[in-house]
């Protein structure tokens, strides 16, 4: 534990707690944590886990993604929100190259979550198979994702169908769902990616390069996390981009 300035530790945990949650730097967000972990005050269980995760992101930002599963492990031991601790376990095996471990974070976070956020889970995972070309598994994942789903259910039916459609599946009704997630709000942000990937399969190209285009510049101007989060999705924007393009 780094050694903590006279006037930093007078600070209560949750003072340093809002300062790493605003930080515009990896290493500010880090030394916030770092502070609001090792504050005089008392710590309860859940301030902890914030200034953990904050302390994980800190890490992931900055690459460091040894260190981040270890603060994600520390989280889960914790057991406050395991669900999104196994999400952030998931994110920093994936970026390590250990898709089994991932997945298995995955599934795990899918198991001890509320019901509220199964389906979410469920998605990132039939995402992560999606990626790793896995379609058929991916599939099955997107297709328990979209039956869980409420407000983002046309962006889980719309993965599905892209799933479907990557393991060579014609769909006659592959407009409808384009529709369908153009029109809810959740069509924004991710749902840009699946929506320009679900163009490029009906045939429509100028729409499909419009959307990955979008994709790709919110997410390369987010937060260093995100981008570092989204590479696989990112990489295939941009390599439909080139293909389209005749590049």
């Amino acid at each position: 534990m780094p050694r903590v300035r006279e006037g930093a530790a007078t600070k209560s945990p949750e003072h340093h707690l809002q300062k790493a949650i605003a930080a515009r730097s990896a290493n500010v967000r880090a030394k916030y944590a770092r502070l609001g972990l090792s504050a005089r005050a008392r710590l309860d269980r859940t301030t902890q886990a914030m200034l953990l995760r904050q302390l994980y992101l800190a890490h992931f930002e900055a690459r460091r993604f040894a260190e981040a599963l270890d603060i994600a492990a520390q989280l889960i031991q914790l057991q406050v929100l395991a669900d999104v601790a196994h999400q952030d376990a998931a994110r920093a095996c994936q970026a390590l190259g250990d898709l089994d471990r991932a997945r298995g974070h995955l599934r795990l976070a899918a198991r001890c979550c509320p019901a509220s956020r199964r389906a979410f889970h469920l998605w990132t995972l039939g995402g992560l198979l999606y990626l790793e070309h896995r379609y058929g598994h991916a599939v099955s994942a997107l297709t328990r994702a979209a039956r869980w789903g409420t407000t983002d259910k046309p962006l889980y039916v719309g993965h599905l169908a892209l799933a479907r459609c990557a393991q060579g599946e014609s769909l006659i009704n592959l407009d409808g769902i384009i529709d369908q997630l153009e029109a809810a709000p959740c069509g924004q942000g991710y749902g840009r990616f699946v929506l320009g990937r679900l163009c490029s399969y009906a045939g429509r190209r100028d729409e499909a390069i419009r959307y990955l285009q979008a994709f790709v510049r919110r997410t390369s101007r987010g937060r260093p996390a995100l981008g570092i989060a989204l590479e696989g999705e990112l990489a295939e924007a941009r390599r439909a981009i080139g293909e389209m393009r005749g590049n």
